[in-house]
């Protein structure tokens, strides 16, 4: 059982139900070799199918059968957008927030039969989803896992991976792509420059 939209990308999967606000993020094109998830309601319609059924089953809690719709999927392209601004703040904070919108959905507080309280997701179709989605954003800070969320430092490819660094210094979802690009790019440009001055 794979999460698709981040298999899309080769990339660690965040652990458990926090893999879901990791899958929304991967929905973006990956690069030059696969769609945006979120363009069309066919592909969308798949995705939320198939990440739902797995996000039930990481979970243990039961997942709705939404039916999008093009409305929807403007909804879940802000949402998508919204995540990335709060992974991205962590990284580097504003310092009054501004660039941050409110997250207005609702969760139950369930007690299970072991006497522990679960957050559960309310609300009917992508109001659903948004309230599932923050409600693993929430439970990923609760267990310091949040930090370890990132967006690769190649512009271009933006992937969201679950950084296992011993230091958390990981910024590209691969090193031997992503990374090696960027490292050639900067030294190009260093001998670029570097002619320059010899001139």
């Amino acid at each position: 059982m794979s999460w698709k939209a981040s298999a899309r990308h080769g990339v660690r999967e965040a652990p458990g139900g926090f893999a879901l606000v990791q899958e929304l993020l991967n929905t973006r094109p990956a690069m030059s070799y696969a769609a945006d998830l979120l363009n069309t309601v066919d592909d969308a319609q798949w995705w939320v199918t198939d990440t739902l059924g797995i996000w039930s089953h990481v979970s243990g809690l039961p997942a709705p059968t939404l039916l999008l719709s093009a409305a929807d999927l403007r909804s879940m392209r802000r949402l998508r957008t919204a995540f990335e601004y709060v992974v991205l703040a962590g990284s580097n904070p504003e310092p009054d927030g501004s660039l941050l919108p409110p997250a207005d959905v609702q969760v139950s507080l369930v007690p299970d039969g072991t006497g522990w309280v679960r957050v559960v997701p309310t609300g009917r179709g992508i109001r659903w989803l948004a309230s599932a989605l923050w409600a693993e954003a929430l439970l990923a800070q609760q267990a310091g896992f949040w930090p370890r969320l990132k967006l690769c430092n190649n512009p271009a490819c933006r992937a969201a991976f679950f950084d296992t660094s011993r230091n958390n210094s990981g910024v590209w979802h691969d090193v031997s792509t992503c990374g090696n690009t960027a490292n050639l790019r900067a030294f190009r440009e260093r001998r670029r420059l570097l002619g320059q001055e010899h001139q």
